[in-house]
């Protein structure tokens, strides 16, 4: 997905709230706002917009020599989600589709961001995620459950942290013994990394492997030789959230995406509103 003008402001944001969570003083502040704007100046229109995200993210962690500032929150997210499961699991198990249900929850999980500043109550984020479920939507069941029941292989490309958790009811509905999940090698932003997945139990449950790169969604030149062997040999490609949209969509691969479409930009290269819950692929 090629980088809008839109997705400018954006940049700066991201700046100023990362500098934030790195706890920058005012000077250091101002330089790596800076440095995002000389950045942007010079940037590649038809590249990813997660590329400058990466850059930022990978700038601080230079600056301050903190390698995962968002370390606690994300924790907090996955304890959060933890203690929703049992409830999501009687929900799943319940359902008439099983498996729709959990690719529903999986990608409602997303809203468990709203849960960084340990403010936002369990029982709220439930609310939420309900409200999730009954909100916009845009995408073929039978043809996704097709599509999952004949892979042999399925790599599943996991997004953030707290979201993680609720990625496990989907990975349990998919054939058994035939799921690998992918997570950042390094991290950035609250993206979930081998770390997360430990907490999120789903280390003991399947195999887990890094992708070897730190861009907030998957730049296949930016990850490691082994992860895109594997992502290579996979029969199909579950990738979920808008890093991940906004990297490989366009590609040939057998590419399922799972995301909210958060943004106008984003909305508008899938072809529905802002805020709809999307599974999208080429072949769907």
């Amino acid at each position: 997905m090629q980088t809008s003008f839109d997705c400018l402001p954006c940049f700066i944001r991201q700046a100023i709230d990362a500098s934030r969570v790195f706890a920058l003083d005012p000077p250091l502040r101002e330089r790596i706002v800076r440095e995002v704007l000389s950045w942007a100046a010079e940037m590649d229109f038809n590249r990813p917009p997660a590329i400058i995200g990466g850059r930022i993210h990978r700038r601080l962690r230079e600056i301050t020599g903190e390698d995962d500032p968002y370390r606690e929150a994300k924790s907090l997210q996955n304890r959060m989600a933890l203690r929703l499961l049992p409830r999501l699991k009687e929900e799943v198990a319940g359902a008439d589709d099983p498996l729709w249900m959990a690719a529903r929850l999986a990608i409602a999980g997303n809203l468990i961001d709203l849960g960084v500043n340990g403010e936002f109550a369990e029982e709220d984020l439930l609310r939420e995620v309900h409200s999730a479920l009954s909100g916009p939507f845009a995408g073929p069941r039978e043809a996704f459950r097709r599509e999952v029941e004949r892979a042999e292989s399925i790599l599943y490309l996991a997004d953030n942290a707290g979201e993680i958790v609720f990625d496990g009811l989907l990975l349990d509905r998919l054939p058994p013994g035939r799921v690998t999940v992918a997570v950042r090698g390094v991290p950035v932003l609250n993206d979930a990394t081998l770390a997360e997945a430990e907490e999120a139990g789903l280390t003991g449950r399947f195999e887990v492997i890094e992708n070897g790169s730190d861009i907030p969604g998957t730049l296949l030149e930016e990850c490691s030789p082994e992860f895109r062997k594997r992502f290579a040999d996979a029969d199909l490609i579950l990738a979920k959230g808008q890093g991940n949209f906004e990297t490989l969509s366009g590609r040939e691969e057998k590419i399922i995406f799972l995301f909210k479409a958060k943004c106008a930009v984003v909305a508008r290269r899938a072809g529905v509103e802002v805020g709809t819950s999307v599974i999208l692929g080429t072949r769907l």
